[in-house]
């Protein structure tokens, strides 16, 4: 790094193929630039910048998400050229490591910052006043966790310098330090977590408004369109600020640009601190969240699933569980309409676990017509509550999904409705078959057979990360408002429904819609029909046959109205086994099929011919007088005829 205050700070420099260049700016944030600096023995990233040039320059192109990869500079580096410049500042004095994230870890030292030589402080030489210098000095919040050895005892020796600070300096070096300890027990590395200085301004509660970052001394807006926040982003900003779970992401947009941060949405969604993400820019858009202030679903699998756990005063949060027994139907549908969710679809003590709350003490009594929970009245207070029965509720999701404009209710423009409004869904970065499974499964299409994208003229559109679908969220937890010229276009292997099969005779109308078999007297006729409820225009239908002995056959027709009949003119033995319908169609280029339930068809008996006024047949085990009505015995028997006919087989009929 060059041109800065030490050799820890200034415009970052890569050396790449014989040349030394800068490298452009565009979008590195803290969490990229740590890399940087531990690979330079410096300590954390405590900004990130970029200087503006008057002219385009040589500068080396490296992206963040290659650095984040673990892969060296030089190998992330592509030719450029480009009037922003990367300016970069780690801590050369203090560093923590092996936390979660930059603003914590194990604390060690560096007092010497010209000859880099790392050290652990001993716990008994620092205080919550030093803890304040370091975690200011790191561009952090105030400190919340001081504790010893919980982030390991790393490799460096232990210090034996005792810092003496006053909680007002600008770093660990400024302050006063005491005469040098000589001994250090074991164990007593200091550890130190650093709060994260995020709030929520302008809104009606703590947990509303326009979301902002402090970063030395100054509070600065999150940008608002470019970020693409979901609302699976906003419920970590909504923990992280002990509210309840997101319940609206929105953006306002102001008159000017000013200077904000633009803090990716999957960065924060790999778990990363929000100023990690955090990259400087200047924008009209402002991010503006609501989350709930008074209740929150911990631990499920959706934005709409979890413990149900409580906060009865909002201006000063302090959680608990709620009591199955002081819980029922008409508070749930109270709860999943406060956070934006469905009609709840399971309410259980303890499917998502016991929590770390305390128990809550109150029953709430719903109409089920409430707003909000803490509008129910309430009885008096429970003194105990069964342990394991803690209230676990889910809610079903909100809005829907749907594609249109397509030959079938399983192809053409995917559209989510989210937030009361459809849109269609944005077409960059493309989809893959992987990630359109899901919304194929939720429509009950069978899965993707093709993605693509298409072009309009620009609109409102919801983007949709793709590694965010494939993680298993809702769809509408991973949707940002956006405008786009382009949109995603799915087709599904719809699955066919099954084809109906049906056997009667044109005589007597017996129907095989009711029954798995069905008799047929020898020379009779029968007709075996084929249906389907409607999917796709044409196709046919094959009318698939195997004998008792095992033989098998088949006939075909085309399908008319979705529909086909097989005619049997005469019923012989050879006809005696199951049948069973399959329609065939072609459809996206692509062949579909489905088959019916097995039909068992029986050839039986003899007829016999007797004339009353005209010609009747009998069967051939039946006592028949010419001259006289059969008797009620033989109306039974009658029931079992098909029309006569010959011996061909199935013919087609229309």
């Amino acid at each position: 790094m060059v041109g800065g205050k030490s050799r820890c700070a200034g415009e970052l420099e890569v050396e790449h193929e014989g040349e030394w260049r800068p490298v452009v700016g565009s979008l590195w944030n803290p969490k990229t630039g740590d890399f940087v600096c531990r690979q330079l023995d410096c300590g954390s990233a405590v900004s990130v910048g970029e200087r503006y040039e008057s002219s385009d320059r040589s500068v080396w192109g490296i992206g963040p998400s290659c650095v984040q990869s673990g892969s060296a500079l030089r190998k992330c580096a592509a030719p450029s050229s480009s009037k922003y410049i990367l300016n970069l500042t780690c801590s050369d004095s203090v560093r923590l490591l092996g936390g979660t994230g930059l603003c914590s870890g194990r604390l060690e030292v560096n007092s010497d910052p010209s000859d880099p030589s790392w050290s652990s402080v001993c716990e008994a030489d620092f205080d919550q006043q030093d803890a304040q210098v370091v975690c200011r000095q790191l561009g952090c919040g105030a400190p919340s966790v001081l504790q010893r050895a919980l982030y390991g005892e790393g490799e460096t020796p232990m210090g034996t310098k005792e810092f003496q600070c006053g909680g007002h300096e600008s770093a660990l070096l400024d302050c006063s330090s005491a005469s040098e300890r000589s001994t250090c027990s074991p164990g007593t590395a200091v550890s130190l977590t650093c709060s994260e200085p995020v709030r929520l301004v302008g809104g009606e509660s703590r947990c509303a408004g326009d979301l902002e970052v402090k970063y030395r001394g100054e509070w600065i807006p999150v940008e608002g369109y470019y970020s693409r926040w979901t609302p699976k982003t906003a419920g970590v900003a909504c923990r992280e600020l002990d509210c309840g779970s997101a319940f609206s992401v929105g953006r306002r947009e102001e008159s000017s640009e000013s200077s904000v941060w633009e803090i990716s949405s999957e960065c924060v969604q790999s778990g990363s601190a929000l100023r990690e993400c955090a990259a400087l820019r200047s924008s009209q858009n402002i991010l503006n969240l609501t989350c709930s202030d008074s209740v929150r679903l911990l631990g499920g699998t959706a934005l709409c699933s979890g413990r149900l756990e409580v906060n009865s005063d909002p201006s000063d949060p302090s959680w608990s569980s709620v009591c199955e027994a002081d819980f029922d139907q008409q508070d749930a549908q109270v709860v999943c309409r406060q956070l934006g969710c469905g009609a709840p679809s399971v309410l259980q003590g303890a499917l998502y676990g016991e929590g770390e709350a305390p128990m809550g003490t109150k029953e709430f009594q719903c109409g089920g017509h409430e707003s909000a929970l803490l509008d129910c009245s309430s009885a008096s207070e429970r003194n105990t509550c069964s342990p394991g029965t803690a209230v676990s509720l889910t809610c079903s999701e909100p809005g829907g999904v749907q594609l249109v404009g397509g030959e079938s209710r399983c192809a053409g423009d995917l559209e989510l409705k989210h937030q009361g409004e459809w849109r269609p869904v944005e077409g960059y970065p493309l989809w893959t078959l992987k990630t359109a499974d899901p919304v194929c499964r939720e429509l009950d299409c069978g899965s993707a057979f093709s993605v693509r994208r298409e072009e309009s003229s620009e609109r409102s559109v919801w983007w949709i990360s793709p590694a965010c679908v494939e993680s298993g969220s809702a769809l509408r937890e991973c949707a940002a408002s956006y405008s786009s010229l382009s949109f995603l276009n799915l087709i599904c292997s719809d699955k066919l429904f099954q084809p109906n099969i049906t056997v009667s005779s044109s005589m007597y109308g017996v129907s095989g819609a009711k029954q798995q078999g069905f008799q047929v007297f020898r020379g009779s006729s029968f007709t075996i029909s084929c249906s389907i409820q409607p999917q796709y225009p044409g196709g046919s239908f094959q009318l698939n046959f195997t004998s008792i002995n095992s033989a098998s056959n088949y006939y075909s027709e085309t399908a008319v109205n979705h529909s086909a009949h097989f005619l049997f003119p005469a019923a012989e033995p050879a006809h005696q086994g199951s049948y069973s319908c399959v329609y065939h169609v072609s459809a996206f280029s692509q062949d579909f099929s489905s088959e019916s339930r097995l039909l068992s068809v029986t050839v039986t008996g003899e007829l016999l011919e007797f004339t009353v006024g005209q010609s009747v047949m009998l069967p051939s085990r039946t006592l028949a007088t010419r001259g006289r009505s059969p008797s009620r015995q033989e109306d039974i028997e009658l029931d079992y005829l098909g029309v006569p006919a010959e011996e061909e087989g199935a013919q087609g009929a229309e």
